[in-house]
């Protein structure tokens, strides 16, 4: 999937974060990437993230997958939406769609998450805390959106959905096959399908909450410190009030927290591995026959083609002018020279042709052999 006409640099000077924007159809030859009946049929299996919203009058429910085939024959003339998260890492049609958006950081993209909705169906009118980036894949959803809202705003009594009590809009479309919306964080709004086979694919973003980041990398912190790093004092002086909490213990005290975390290097180690952490880390991709050295060598000299997993996360963190740590799925890994450069390939592209030329180079086998046995990587086919 690629753009005809859009301008990257144009909308990260002027919406990125700060407006909504319509894009009107900018693709080359739009063509649904999924059928709705398969996207049904993913939401009938184990480990598939999947809900089912109805609507009746302003009655909201939501049930959770996976679903038995014969609950879509009986969701009745109510409006309804099936919702499927992460159908990026199962259809790589649907993995495709992230192509395009790759002006955007990829330790930022979340997932693509396809719905489906009957005549009417939506989820109400919410805000979300992310970027998202709303493709209209087959017929027509009128979207509403208004102000920015925040965490103090009212919402409707529901123990699934986030609904906002008051909602006014202050724009309004109807989005066509092809059609994109781009959403800021917390921008009120409210999706509605016009007429059945209403399918969107919404390509979501990360926003860490400085909270989640402290606690990760508080916890990381104490994970690693020794108990006996104590607080010392050998140079102290007796003074006039031994009540009084000195300036100088304090200035010790707070040194003893600040340079913790404040250790760039160390945090940046922390978070390559934290945010290339699977969405579902439970998640088991390793091959049924692992990859021999010698296989993977000869593999190399005849010229492979390897592709990333959808699944998998790849990141890198720069340490030096041909050094850089790679992460991998949580993993990482110290890599220089050969497996430097390979390393920001894997990065850039989800499919690339390794250099025959490489193929000599132990430390390029081991790196490749580590990580299609890891099943972050595969052979194309």
């Amino acid at each position: 999937m690629t753009f005809a006409h859009f301008d990257s640099a144009a909308f990260l000077r002027n919406h990125w974060q700060k407006t909504p924007c319509l894009i009107r159809n900018p693709w080359r030859d739009w063509q649904n990437p999924l059928d709705p009946d398969d996207l049904a049929g993913l939401a009938c299996e184990d480990g598939v993230e999947a809900r089912l919203v109805t609507r009746k009058r302003d009655d909201w429910k939501v049930e959770h997958g996976p679903f038995a085939e014969k609950r879509f024959a009986k969701t009745g003339k109510h409006p309804w939406t099936l919702l499927v998260q992460a159908v990026d890492q199962i259809v790589p049609d649907v993995a495709a769609l992230i192509e395009p958006f790759r002006f955007v950081p990829n330790w930022r993209i979340d997932d693509v998450m396809v719905s489906y909705a009957s005549d009417g169906g939506g989820v109400g009118p919410h805000f979300d805390q992310y970027d998202v980036f709303l493709i209209q894949g087959l017929g027509r959803r009128r979207w509403q959106v208004g102000p920015i809202a925040d965490a103090d705003a009212a919402m409707l009594p529901n123990d699934d959905l986030r609904l906002l009590a008051d909602f006014t809009a202050t724009d309004e479309w109807i989005l066509e096959p092809g059609d994109i919306l781009y959403l800021p964080p917390r921008f009120a709004h409210d999706g509605v399908a016009v007429g059945d086979d209403c399918m969107t694919y919404s390509v979501g973003f990360r926003a860490p909450s400085r909270a989640e980041l402290i606690a990760h990398w508080c916890d990381h912190l104490l994970a690693e410190l020794a108990d006996d790093d104590r607080y010392a004092d050998p140079d102290l002086l007796a003074q006039s009030n031994p009540g009084e909490i000195a300036p100088a213990a304090l200035d010790r005290l707070h040194a003893m927290v600040s340079e913790k975390l404040n250790d760039r290097a160390g945090f940046a180690c922390w978070f390559g591995g934290f945010t290339s952490t699977p969405k579902y880390p439970d998640a088991d991709y390793t091959p049924e026959d692992a990859v021999g050295t010698n296989a993977l060598r000869k593999a190399l000299e005849r010229g492979a083609t390897l592709e990333r997993n959808p699944a998998s996360r790849f990141a890198f963190v720069r340490t030096g002018a041909d050094t850089l740590t790679l992460f991998v799925d949580g993993d990482s890994i110290d890599c220089s020279g050969e497996t430097a450069t390979l390393a920001e390939q894997l990065c850039a592209q989800t499919r690339i042709e390794v250099d025959p030329a490489l193929a000599p180079s132990a430390a390029v086998v081991a790196l490749l052999e580590v990580l299609i046995n890891q099943g972050s990587l595969g052979f194309a086919d």
